[in-house]
Order: C-alpha cells, then sequence, then structure tokens
C-alpha cells in the first residue's frame, strides 16, 4: 500500500467592496484604467504592483487581483501565476495591468516581451489577453490600441 495525497482547490474571496465605476463590463482601454485606479491606486504605489482583471464571456470583472509587487522599477512575472488564477475565477478572457512609479507609462523592452509571453500562454490554455494596461501619473498606456498586440 502507497499513500497518495488528495487536494482540492478553492478560490477565497479577500473582500468584497462597493466602487464608485459605471459598470462591471470592460468595454474599453479607459474602462479597465478607471477601474484599475479605483480598485488599486496603483498610481500612488511607491514601488511595480502587477495584477490581472479576469472577465467572463461578456467582459464583466469576474475577480481582481494583485499578482506581484516589485522594486521601485520592476516585477517579476510568471503567466503560471497569473493564469492560475484566470482558471479559478473560470475567465474566459484577460486584462493584466501594472504600474510605473516613475510616472511615465511607456512600455519598457520587458513590458512587451512579458505581453508576448502572457499572449502565448493564453492561446494555450484557452484565455485570451485582452490588454496590458501600464499605469503612470494620472493616465497609462494600453498596449494592444498601441498596436503591441496582435
Amino acid at each position: 500500500m502507497k499513500r497518495i495525497n488528495v487536494y482540492s482547490v478553492e478560490l477565497v474571496r479577500d473582500k468584497a467592496a462597493l466602487y464608485d465605476i459605471e459598470s462591471k463590463k470592460v468595454n474599453s482601454p479607459d474602462a479597465a484604467y478607471d477601474i484599475i485606479e479605483k480598485v488599486f491606486s496603483l498610481s500612488r504605489k511607491p514601488n511595480e504592483h502587477f495584477g490581472m482583471l479576469a472577465l467572463n464571456t461578456k467582459n464583466e470583472i469576474v475577480g481582481a487581483h494583485l499578482i506581484f509587487a516589485g522594486s521601485v522599477n520592476s516585477s517579476v512575472v510568471h503567466p503560471r501565476e497569473v493564469f492560475q488564477r484566470a482558471l479559478l475565477n473560470n475567465a474566459t478572457s484577460i486584462i493584466v495591468f501594472h504600474n510605473h512609479p516613475s510616472g511615465k507609462p511607456d512600455p519598457s523592452r520587458e513590458d512587451i516581451e512579458v505581453t508576448r509571453r502572457l499572449q502565448e500562454a493564453g492561446r494555450i490554455v484557452g484565455i485570451e489577453l485582452l490588454d496590458h494596461i501600464i499605469i503612470g501619473d494620472g493616465t497609462y498606456y494600453s498596449l494592444k490600441a498601441k498596436g503591441h498586440m496582435a
């Protein structure tokens, strides 16, 4: 006889709160930015934070996650952690986001490469990456809107 460990996985809600947003539906980069700022206040964070909005088939938010916190100029992003949360939320698509504490939201080479890796991982697991929003000081940069995503 050999012992086998049997596990179950569940999603536990950290909190539920009311936010002054027009809709839970994300239909534009402006809508995504508005929700991200109201829920996470990333433009005021002193170090980089990376997160994800999990969406259903109607592009309504079914989960919001801060996944990584980094230094003043970087955060380490692993597709495994991003898509683990998306799968637990039963998401059909996601929008990822992070802030630039410098206040300038222009993407770095690493930001573009992370986006490509997340797109490829999403194709494999069947969850579409809709956009990558970089938050600056009162502004944002949408990699989708600026043509960095296929």
